[in-house]
């Protein structure tokens, strides 16, 4: 997908809470469901998954600050700060009780969510991403560390494309994003025990993250569930949007549905 493609006139909104003015759109009718980007994404990556989504729920795609049509602010960018973005967001809107589709950064951000304010929080789908150091697969911490020399063109691209900063301020969020990349997310599995909304933990068996760890994610978190996707990247949701729905879709609409199985 190149930035010329995938960008289009979009239907979103802004609203504006504390200094951030956030870019979102909504898409169907229903339950609320909340998703989350990943890092350096615009909406545009998930335009193959939310019309998925938005058939069975009522779609909240919000773009974070510094993030897409969302300007950067002045001050870091991190996991806690874009959380709390997300909840003022929340709040503000009136969505309680929603479930939370997190990719990459945004599973880190729906679990910081679902920590702060489990009022909000129904169940949550985290998808391709580590929520410690130790869950990260060989060669990733080395990747990381040169982020900026191993990014897909595209991100710059689209972000050059709707970012009110300019295409120039792309390196900016970049440094800011790195930083906290080097040593975050570092969350202990005790604190991961408390979360109260049950998971489905998603990756492909080529992902960010190892599945020795997404399996101890599951074990950990009351109620929750894995699917590994054989053959798949980091870029899972992209690559197979209807398989992601499909699975969860699943997990959020049936109460104690057993685990789904390792996908062929």
């Amino acid at each position: 997908m190149s930035a010329r493609d995938a960008v289009r006139p979009r239907s979103g909104d802004y609203l504006q809470t504390g200094d951030v003015r956030t870019y979102y759109e909504v898409h169907g009718t229903g339950d609320p469901l909340v998703l989350l980007h990943g890092g350096l994404c615009t909406v545009e990556t998930f335009d193959g998954l939310t019309p998925l989504l938005a058939e069975r729920f009522r779609v909240v795609v919000p773009e974070r600050r510094g993030h897409g049509r969302t300007a950067d602010v002045a001050g870091p960018i991190t996991y806690r700060v874009m959380a709390a973005d997300t909840v003022a967001l929340l709040d503000a809107l009136g969505i309680a009780g929603a479930h939370l589709v997190g990719w990459s950064d945004g599973a880190v951000v729906a679990v910081h969510v679902a920590l702060a304010r489990p009022d909000l929080v129904r169940r949550m789908v985290l998808i391709g991403q580590p929520m410690n150091q130790d869950g990260l697969p060989p060669g990733a911490h080395e990747m990381l560390a040169n982020i900026a020399e191993v990014l897909p063109p595209m991100l710059a691209e689209l972000y050059g494309a709707v970012s009110p900063d300019g295409h120039e301020h792309f390196a900016v969020i970049v440094e800011k994003l790195a930083g906290e990349w080097r040593t975050e997310p570092s969350f202990t599995l005790e604190e991961l025990a408390t979360i109260a909304a049950p998971c489905l933990v998603m990756l492909g068996d080529d992902d960010l993250i190892t599945v020795a760890h997404a399996d101890a994610l599951r074990r950990t978190i009351p109620g929750s569930q894995l699917a590994v996707v054989p053959g798949a990247t980091h870029a899972l949701p992209m690559e197979q949007p209807d398989l992601v729905a499909r699975l969860a879709v699943d997990f959020l609409v049936a109460e104690g549905a057993r685990p789904p199985a390792d996908v062929a």
